[in-house]
Order: C-alpha cells, then structure tokens, then sequence
C-alpha cells in the first residue's frame, strides 16, 4: 500500500512542476495495493518536509472508496492524508460521509474527522461533532443524532418529525449494525424516550435474530397483555419467531411461527398454546387443567418438473380458541387437513389425496365429519384434431367414512368429444357429446342396535348439448356496440339420481349467470343434471376507446319436466327456471358497478339480488355492498339472507387519511355486525394509526367486544402497536 502510495505522490510531483490546471496521475498497481487515482487543480511537493499538498477539487479514488475534498495534504513520512473543507467520502457500501476535517491513514482504513455528517443508503442521515473510523468497519460518532426523515425544504434547520440523539453511536458495517449510547427519542424536537442502549441493523439487512417491538393491548376479559416476540434467524434459508403473550387476567400463552425453505420444498408452521385459569370455590384465580391451542402446518415438495406434493394440517383445542384468542381462522369456520399428491404433463392431470375436517360451529356434529381417504382423480385432454375436434376423459375413487351416518365408496367416469367451430357468417359454435358411468356403494346405520344398511347403486348418463352464439358488432364515433344472442340445447335422459346414490358433494348449488350454460349446474360429482333443456340468453356491450365500459346479460333455461334433484328455491326446479343476468357500468377508474341477479317470473319474486360498486377520485373512494338470498322453504337453519357492508377510504392531505366500515344485517332478526373507524398518518420514516373496532357477535364463551388499537412505526426502528 505505501508502496504504491508513495510511487504516486512521487509522479504527481514532477508532473506538477509543469502543469499549473489539471492534473491526473496514477500510481501502478502492485500485489498488495490497487491503482490510486488522483485528480485536481494543483499540486505541489515539499521534498525537505516530504508534504504533497493538492488544492482545487480535489478527488481521490483508492479501491472502492472515493475521497473529495478542497485540499488534500499527504505526509509521505507519517504516511497520513489530512482533507480540509468539504470533505466528502464515498465507500463502497453506497453510504456517503461529509466532513469540514478529516485525517486518514492506513490506506483510508483509519481516521477521524469533525463536524461530521453521513447520509446511508436508504436516505437516512446522521450527524456528529467528531466521528472516527477503524478498520474502514467500525465508525464511532460522538454527540450524534441519527433520523431517517426528510428535513423541511423551506427550513433545513427545523427539527425532523422524529429523531434519535446519543452520547456515541457506533456503526459496524461487518455485524450490519447501529448502536447507541445514552439515547433520547425526540418527537418534533422535543424528547419523549429515553433509553440507556439501543440497537438496530443498518439499512442494508434484511433479516436478523433479535427481539421484535413488543405490543401492549388492553382487553376487558385478558386485563393487560404484552406480547414479546422474539425472531431466531436460524439459517438463510430457515428461522423461527416466539412470541410469549403475558396477560394479567389470564394465564400467559406461547404462539410461535416456524418457516423452513428446502432445494425443491417449503414448510411453515404456526402453533400456540395455554392452559387457562379458573375460579375456586373462594373465587380465587387458579391453575387450569385444560390445554387449549392450536397447529397449522403447510407444505410443498416439488419432485420434478412433473410431480409435487402438499400438505396440509390445521387442528384446534376446541370451537372457539382461534376467534377468542384472535388468530386468523377459515371464513367457513371449518378446518381442514389435507395430503395431496399430484402430477401435470400435457394434457393429462393426475392426483392422490386424502382429507379430513373439523368443524368450528355450534351445530356441528364431530361424529358426521366425513374422512376423505382416498380421492384419486385423472384428467385428460387431447390435443386438437385437424378440424379442432377434443377428447376429454375425468375419472375419479372416493372412499368416504364416518363415526356416524353414511359411509360411500364411488367410481365415476366422464368421457366427452367436443368440437369448436366458426362459421364464415361469423357464427360461433359448439358441439358436445359425454358419457357419464357411476358406481356406488353407501352403508348407514339405521338402528340403535348399530346394523347397516348397504346398498348398490349406479348410472350410465349419455348428454349431447349444443351451444351457438353470433356476436354483432357496430362501431361508432367514440365507441363500440356488441349484441350476441347465446343458445344451446342439451339432450339427456331423464333422472339419472337414484334413491340410493348419496350426496356428499352437491348440496350447495348456487344458480347465477355464470353457470347457465353449464352442461351440469350441480357443484360436484354426486348429483347428474338429466333431461332436455333449451337454454338462451342475450349479451350487449358498450365499450368506450379510452377504456369505459357497460354490459349486461340476461338469460334462462326451459326443460321438458321439473326436477326434483333441484330444491325449491334453487331457481332450476320447475319447468322454467328462474332469469339470470347481470349488469356492469365501469364508465371509469371513479365509478365501478357490478350488480347480479336472479328473478322468479312465475311468482314476480326476486331470488337473489347482489351489488358492488366503488365511486369516487382516488381522494375519496366511497364502496357499497349488498346481498339478498332468497332462502325460503331450503334452509330452516339460517333462513333468508339480506346484509349489507359500506365502507369508504378518504385522503385528508398528502399524508393523512381515514377509513370506515359498516356491515349489517338487514333480516327481520339481524342488527348491526360491526363497524369500525380509523386515521392514518404515513410519510417517509413515520406511520401512525389509530383504529376503533366494535363487534357486536356472540357465540358460547364470546361476547360482543370494543377494541381500540393504536401503532407507531418508526422506520428502521420497528413499531410499537396497543390495543384496547
């Protein structure tokens, strides 16, 4: 290094002696040293002091680091680089520091400098009386301040919305770390936290073992809880975060989350656990003896481009753990496990699974869940002939079991040939041609003595359907116009539902506008829609050039004779099936509009109504939704269906906003569900929200609850969140 140092500063000198503007040298590179490259207005040479003195924008650039300043002074001797007056240091990190003096040595490697300044990579900036550095790793700053936000551009020396200030601050750029010594959080200029140590990774991590911000919540049935979570970085490519959950009221509970990458897999797990208190008779709180907790746990193994496998497990202590202790839980409050094996090439698809579920409800009956055990399917699709003729084939095995009710075994098998084809009118058909086979086996217990009742039961359903559709179009000034008439016809024998056949897949049919045209409207295997039927319909479009758009569509199905495999309210049971259609105006990015409908012209009562629409600028977007199902005579559980959720977004300013949402429950017997408010703040280096929750559902051993939340974010510092 001082070889090549020196060998520079020797060449600078004679170079010197002739040129009073610009001067550029370089020093050759040797084994232990890279070039050095100096540029500046002038410079001299002091043999008998044996100082170089550069003067005029002087710029010095050694390995990675680049040194800027007006003088630079090189005592060849003590071999030392002294800068004075805006000195600037670029390293290779992308930090930049800023200096009025700075003395370095051992290659740049070590030094000092006053009235220091430092602007890191992700913006953020720190400032000191005198700051050194060791190593070129280690710089120590004294009487810092450290803060990631902008400074006010009409008033530089206005104190930032948030700021650190410490006795000393050391950065290490090996550990990728900040500390700081005797350090006061300061909110507007005005100090609001102290803190003896405080510590954070430099913007260049992205991941490390540590403790996580702790949160503070306040609730009427736990008392005061604080949660502490800690991140264990265990490897790059695994870690682990335990969070203890001490509550005052309670006992405490221990949830933690494990992840886990592999070559060709991934597995993550999130488990949590307690063991609640209990009164005595002298209403003394004490230890329980009931384990109440949960264990999600996913996965995925990719064997090769064509075969993979995933899991699944998601179990818990009982009903109403996940809501009370607020983990995120499945909106069809079941649970559901699940092994899956399964392979795509081409057309063909294949796959093994197994599944079992646990159901979150008051109503549920452990006993009746059913175990999947096993459900293999295969599915093939043959490459197009030369006329666009396809071939389809999906067979499936099921084997159902249960504590109580009915146990099924199915073999099901549906062939199909299909042919797309346009003719030169413009006309668009297609024609279809199926074969369905089933076989099952289903034994129930009929008696109080346990005896079975096993029967046999099968089908063999040919279906021809053919579909037909002629799209006109007119082009206007602004905008294009689309009328198309839609019509198919669909040839089956009747029935094809025996007595005997179960039902564990079809229950739920939901009849819209975007299964009218379905060969068969029921949701799985188990039920087969027979008969003929002459479907029709009718879309039209208006689309605007710059992007707005409106289309409607409105069609029905008439079949040869009811069926009765369709519940009454379904809209498909009668002769003449209920009207579908649905309606968008998107005129805009400010307004969008999607309602959806279902209408019994028989009775004049509508089946269903659904709409949502958002409207507004981007500074205020206001959305509406609303559902009506028509459930009368079909499901004495829950009855008719009518709710509606409204919410808004509003931008206050460029860094405030505020949030609301309402959900009711428009039945006879329903009420409000919940609602919520909340106000945000959010610039470069801070967020603040405050949100006020209220839930007005009840369910066993929860009770309607009020809950107040609010989170600080300080970037790079972490957050601290209170709920209430």
């Amino acid at each position: 290094m001082k070889i090549a140092v020196r060998s520079f500063f020797f060449l600078l000198s004679i170079v010197a002696a002739g040129l009073p503007s610009v001067v550029l040298a370089q020093a050759p590179a040797t084994k232990k040293s890279p070039y050095v490259v100096l540029r500046a207005d002038e410079a001299t040479h002091d043999q008998n002091t044996g100082l170089v003195t550069a003067r005029g924008k002087v710029e010095i650039a050694h390995e990675k680091d680049i040194l800027r300043a007006d003088t630079v002074i090189y005592d060849e001797k003590n071999d030392k680089i002294t800068a004075i007056g805006n000195v600037v240091i670029m390293d290779a990190t992308g930090d930049v520091k800023f200096a009025e003096k700075a003395e370095f040595s051992n290659g740049m490697r070590d030094g000092w400098a006053e009235g220091f300044r430092m602007l890191l990579k992700d913006n953020s900036r720190m400032a000191a009386v005198r700051g050194e550095r060791t190593g070129g790793v280690v710089t120590t700053l004294d009487k810092a301040v450290y803060s990631p936000c902008e400074l006010c551009k009409k008033d530089p020396k206005r104190a930032p919305l948030w700021r650190v200030r410490a006795v000393r601050v050391i950065h290490d750029s090996e550990r990728k770390e900040i500390e700081y010594k005797d350090a006061t959080l300061e909110m507007f200029g005005f100090p609001v936290f102290y803190t003896p140590y405080l510590s954070h990774p430099d913007p260049t991590v992205q991941r490390r073992s540590g403790l996580l911000t702790p949160s503070y919540t306040s609730d009427s049935d736990f008392g005061s809880i604080l949660k502490l979570p800690y991140f264990w970085d265990m490897a790059p490519n695994e870690d682990m975060t335990i969070t203890p959950q001490l509550m005052t009221d309670q006992a405490s509970l221990l949830a933690l989350n494990y992840r886990k990458r592999f070559t060709n897999a991934e597995l993550e797990l999130d488990a949590s656990g307690t063991q609640p208190e209990r009164e005595d008779a002298n209403k003394r709180r004490v230890g329980g003896t009931d384990t109440r907790g949960h264990v999600f746990a996913k996965g995925r193994i990719n064997h090769d481009p064509v075969w993979r496998s995933k899991f699944q497990f998601q179990n818990t202590s009982d009903d109403t753990y996940l809501r009370r202790y607020k983990f995120p839980q499945p909106e069809q409050q079941t649970l559901t496990t699940s092994l899956n094996t399964e392979g795509f090439q081409g057309g063909n698809y294949a796959q093994l699974s197994a599944y079992s579920f646990q159901g979150l409800r008051a109503t549920d009956n452990p006993g009746a869940s059913p175990l999947v055990l096993p459900y293999a399917e295969y599915h093939y699709v043959s490459q197009p002939a030369a006329n666009g003729a396809l071939l389809t084939a999906d067979s499936s095995a099921l084997l159902v079991t249960r504590d109580e009710g009915t146990d099924t075994r199915r073999l099901a098998f549906n062939g199909g040939w299909h042919l797309p084809y346009k003719a030169w009118t413009g006309e668009v058909y297609r024609l279809s041609a199926s074969l369905r086979t089933d076989l099952y086996h289903a034994s129930t217990v009929t008696a109080p003595d346990g005896s079975l009742n096993d029967g046999m039961s099968g089908r063999v359903m040919p279906q021809l359907m053919g579909e037909w559709r002629y799209p006109f179009v007119k082009a206007e000034n602004s905008a294009s116009q689309v009328i198309e008439p839609v019509a198919a016809i669909v040839l089956a024998p009747n029935g094809g539902n025996p007595k005997k056949m179960p039902n564990e897949d079809s229950r739920d049919v939901e009849f819209d506008d975007t299964n009218l045209f379905e060969a068969n409207r029921f949701t799985g295997s188990d039920r087969f829609e027979g008969g003929s039927r002459f479907i029709y319909g009718i879309n039209w479009g208006l689309y605007g050039d710059r992007g707005g758009a409106v289309e409607a569509f409105a069609g029905q199905s008439q079949r040869m004779k009811e069926d009765t495999n369709f519940t009454q309210s379904s809209g498909l049971r009668e002769e003449s099936s209920d009207v579908v259609g649905r309606l968008r105006v998107s005129p805009g990015s400010w307004f969008d509009l999607l309602y959806r409908f279902r209408y019994d012209p028989d009775s004049g009562v509508a089946r269903r109504h659904q709409v949502g629409t958002t409207f507004g600028p981007p500074a205020l977007k206001i959305g509406l939704s609303y559902l009506f199902l028509d459930e009368t005579g079909t499901n004495t559980q829950f009855g008719d269906r009518e709710e509606a959720v409204g919410f808004f977004n509003a931008r206050l300013t460029n860094r405030w906003s505020a949030t609301g949402r309402l959900h009711k429950n428009l039945a006879s017997n329903g009420g409000t569900v919940s609602q919520a408010m909340g106000l945000t703040y959010k610039d470069e280096c801070f967020t603040f929200l405050v949100q006020a929750t209220k839930n007005y559902s009840a369910d066993r051993d929860l009770q309607p609850s009020d809950s107040l939340m609010f989170m600080l974010i300080f970037r790079n510092l972490g957050e601290f969140t209170s709920r209430g």
